[in-house]
């Protein structure tokens, strides 16, 4: 089953509009996760916030957002407050200029999302927006209301659809001679060069996502089937020591087989 869109709006370049929809590229739906239990109960525990001062519990009412100006001093701005600072990018991706799509480099690459037609009447002004991109190898730039904050967005036509990659902010980046300048150029021996890339070429094989595995996880997984065969509830064995030297055990034999 397709996932659903958590963002719906419109997609517009000049005067051709088309109503569009947003999912997520990647999910982490299937990563392991666990909960925190009181070891006495088997009750799950919960998170809660308190007064940094007075160490009380503070009431769902009492939650606001501030921005810090001194030491105990911030400057509160209520929900109501901070969805009326509306921008026209809330609901529209305008596509305001386009660049090569080379010309970005991957490190300015955040969060990717497919980008499809929301309505059958769209599907035509949605199509001839992604072609005439595809056609002249370029990529649109706009910007985007997204989690509270405008991100500028590249659009990237890809088979049917359009992938919407989220950008860094500048202040994000980093410079990479920063880091790289200090490294000596060495001449490399040829003969070594030679069996490098020898070594290389036995190696290289094509990609599959196979690949991407999580042998680490797949053990747990292992671990926590075979807990549940033996009818053993998590967090009531009577020796903490016995549950830590098995998740121990687990990770050992997963990284010596990763090693290997």
């Amino acid at each position: 089953m397709a996932p659903r869109s958590f963002w719906k709006g419109y997609l517009k370049l000049s005067l051709v509009t088309c109503p569009v929809a947003m999912l997520p590229a990647v999910s982490e739906g299937d990563k392991l996760r666990f909960h925190t239990v009181n070891r006495a109960t088997g009750h799950r525990v919960q998170a809660r916030y308190v007064d940094a001062e007075t160490g009380k519990p503070v009431a769902d009412a009492d939650e606001v957002k501030g921005y810090p100006r001194g030491d105990d001093d911030h400057v509160m701005l209520e929900d109501d407050e901070l969805d009326a600072v509306a921008l026209d990018s809330t609901r529209t991706i305008d596509i305001d200029m386009f660049v090569p799509r080379e010309s970005i480099a991957w490190i300015w690459y955040d969060t990717p999302h497919f980008l499809v037609p929301d309505d059958k009447v769209g599907e035509e002004a949605f199509a001839v927006i992604r072609e005439a991109m595809r056609v002249t190898g370029v990529v649109g730039i706009s910007r985007l209301v997204l989690y509270r904050r405008e991100r500028a967005v590249m659009l990237e036509p890809r088979d049917r659809g359009i992938v919407l990659w989220t950008l860094r902010y500048g202040d994000e980046v980093r410079d990479a001679m920063a880091y790289f300048a200090g490294i000596e150029p060495e001449k490399a021996d040829a003969a070594a060069k030679r069996a490098m890339a020898s070594l290389i070429e036995q190696r290289t094989q094509p990609w599959t996502a196979e690949m991407m595995r999580d042998p680490v996880q797949e053990k747990l997984l292992e671990l926590i089937a075979a807990k549940r065969k033996a009818g053993k509830r998590a967090g009531r064995r009577a020796g903490r020591a016995d549950n830590v030297i098995d998740l121990t055990e687990a990770l050992r034999r997963s990284l010596a087989g990763r090693a290997g």
